[in-house]
């Protein structure tokens, strides 16, 4: 039997930008271990696996070492998938059942728009091997958000210009580390990096997730919504993002890139 599979570039409205994540549409369940192996075939920062189910679609998302709890771009791809694919209209919401609870997808304006909870950020102080491996990074606020480091610094060219060792962050517990800062450019708020070498990510391209915590942090030291982000990784991405009480709203764009099938081979 042959799986259709799909490689999108999220975040972007066009293609080798933004951020890519596998989409595999499952025509049954499959064991984890092969979808681990399938994440580490497709080697990208996630791989997103769909099957449906009578009350929407299940969705789970693995890196090439680990399933995670949420995933933002690949969510982002799935609905583009599903939606390309005629599995889904357009003009319908999209429901996920996912590790992170119901989450939903609905097409706004040509921007896909998903609904991903809320993560506040706690203001703490860091270890002394995370402020180390900055390398001399100003930091203007530091704090957490779940298992994510949270750091605010002076600039966007020192959001540029970081480059963390990454070494001396995996000697601390952690999930990944965010960087951000005001923007300087026209038409967008805020920007950022994501870093998350404890899952087998040192970057990530652009990161939906995160923004459930940079959406809130900004919100309030902006006092405004919504707001307009770009993740300035080597690739780069936009996002729009609105909080809703206890939710964000993360809009994005997406491109097909590749398109084909698998076989179901389980090693």
């Amino acid at each position: 039997m042959e799986i259709p599979i799909f490689q999108v570039d999220a975040f972007t409205d066009k293609p080798f930008a933004g951020n890519p994540a596998g989409v595999c549409l499952l025509q049954q369940p499959m064991p984890d271990a092969w979808q681990l192996d399938l994440a580490r075939e497709m080697n990208l920062s996630e791989t997103a696996f769909l099957q449906r189910r009578t009350d929407g679609w299940g969705l789970r998302w693995f890196t090439p070492q680990v399933e995670v709890e949420l995933c933002g771009h690949a969510t982002l791809a799935s609905a583009h998938i599903l939606w390309e694919t005629g599995h889904c209209r357009r003009d319908e919401i999209i429901h996920f059942h996912t590790l992170s609870g119901e989450l939903t997808a609905g097409w706004v304006d040509g921007w896909i728009e998903l609904d991903l909870p809320l993560r506040q950020v706690t203001e703490a102080p860091l270890p002394e091997a995370i402020l180390q491996a900055l390398r001399g990074l100003p930091v203007l606020f530091a704090g957490r958000s779940g298992e994510n480091y949270f750091i605010e610094t002076a600039s966007q060219a020192d959001v540029l210009a970081v480059q963390p060792d990454f070494a001396l962050l995996l000697t601390q517990p952690g999930h990944g580390l965010i960087v951000t800062a005001r923007s300087e450019q026209p038409g967008v708020d805020f920007v950022s990096r994501y870093f998350a070498p404890w899952v087998g990510i040192p970057e990530d391209p652009v990161t939906g997730s995160a923004h459930c915590s940079l959406a809130p942090y900004w919100e309030t030291r902006l006092g405004r919504s919504p707001l307009a982000a770009r993740q300035v990784s080597a690739r780069g991405g936009s996002l729009r993002v609105t909080c809703r009480g206890e939710r964000v709203a993360v809009q994005g764009q997406a491109v097909t890139v590749i398109a084909g099938s698998i076989y179901s081979l389980i090693s």
